[in-house]
């Protein structure tokens, strides 16, 4: 698929935003590491999503993401916004200056804690596309916002010239191959485990959060898939799975990454803003253990991992409250 076709990006990275020790953003720490996720193969980079931690992100902090990104960049890869917001005049205001800062897309979230019915998600995700001329991706995570996007709303804002892309966070193959064979919307895949079963079933790429550390065997793993080889692709998955289980399964995804970006001297600091708090001592000697398993990735060196459990301890209140409405 071109880039005409394709304005996101197939190995897209859910960046984590990098913070100071007192819970204030590390500017210069985040330009380094778009440079660095980009350099290791990422074509895509969604700031101010979950992994971003969005909901403690002030509006002033998500534009000025948007704006490091695609100064960083250059060109080199597509910038989206993302999280959007459950209230939808707000989700339409961070749409609007986001565009005006040089956003290349936008992710909007499905609104969480609502729970409105299927009709106020569809009218929400129709306002936020009509508001700006961005591409949008729905995100569909229903673990987080309590509620899914269904089948048949995901056909009706298909319809939506802005709307061109899903990122899929619920595991539903079943509704993702339906999709496909009756829309064009574009899939990403948003469970890290799940990356290379959602590309088998023709998915475009992946927004992942393991991405951060290792971009490079997601890009081997998209290559791949786009040339056939799922003997390679498969290869890039099993090297991918004990850092996968390390970043998704004791603690949420931004606390583990943080700390094993931190533990690897990529960051200078593992620190998350509350209510998230770093790992607990039995927390991190898990994520340690499954890093013990890790073998051979490209572009990652784990014989220099240090981990620091007591500067990832706790979490952080910044000095200007966030946006969490």
């Amino acid at each position: 698929m071109s880039m005409s076709q394709n304005p996101f990006g197939q190995v897209l990275v859910a960046l984590v935003t990098p913070f100071t020790a007192d819970g204030e953003v590390d500017w210069a720490g985040v330009a380094q590491h778009i440079d660095d996720v980009i350099n290791a193969g990422a074509d895509g980079i969604v700031v101010t999503g979950t992994t971003g931690e969005t909901s403690t992100l002030t509006d002033v902090e998500k534009i000025r993401l948007v704006e490091v990104g695609k100064d960083i960049s250059g060109g080199r890869a597509k910038i989206i916004t993302g999280g959007g917001s459950n209230e939808t005049a707000h989700a339409m205001q961070l749409a609007k200056q986001s565009e005006k800062a040089g956003a290349d897309g936008n992710m909007i979230v499905t609104p969480y804690y609502n729970k409105p019915t299927q009709a106020g998600v569809l009218t929400h995700f129709r306002m936020i596309a009509d508001a700006t001329d961005l591409p949008v991706i729905l995100y569909d995570i229903p673990g987080r916002t309590g509620i899914p996007i269904e089948y048949k709303t995901i056909l009706r804002a298909a319809k939506h010239p802005n709307i061109l892309a899903v990122k899929d966070a619920k595991g539903d193959l079943a509704q993702v191959s339906r999709v496909l064979n009756q829309t064009d919307l574009m899939y990403f895949s948003g469970d890290d485990p799940n990356v290379l079963p959602h590309l088998s079933i023709g998915a475009t790429g992946l927004i992942g959060v393991t991405a951060n550390i290792a971009a490079t065997p997601y890009r081997q793993m998209v290559d791949a898939v786009n040339a056939g080889d799922l003997k390679a692709a498969t290869a890039a998955h099993q090297q991918l799975e004990p850092l996968v289980r390390a970043c998704m399964t004791h603690v949420p995804g931004t606390v583990a990454v943080k700390y094993i970006l931190h533990g690897l001297g990529r960051i200078n600091s593992p620190r998350v803003r509350l209510p998230l708090v770093g790992p607990e001592e039995w927390e991190a000697a898990q994520i340690e253990d499954e890093i013990d398993l890790v073998k051979n990735i490209p572009g990652v060196n784990f014989s220099n991992f240090r981990p620091d459990r007591n500067a990832a301890a706790g979490g952080a209140l910044p000095k200007v409250a966030g946006t969490t409405r």
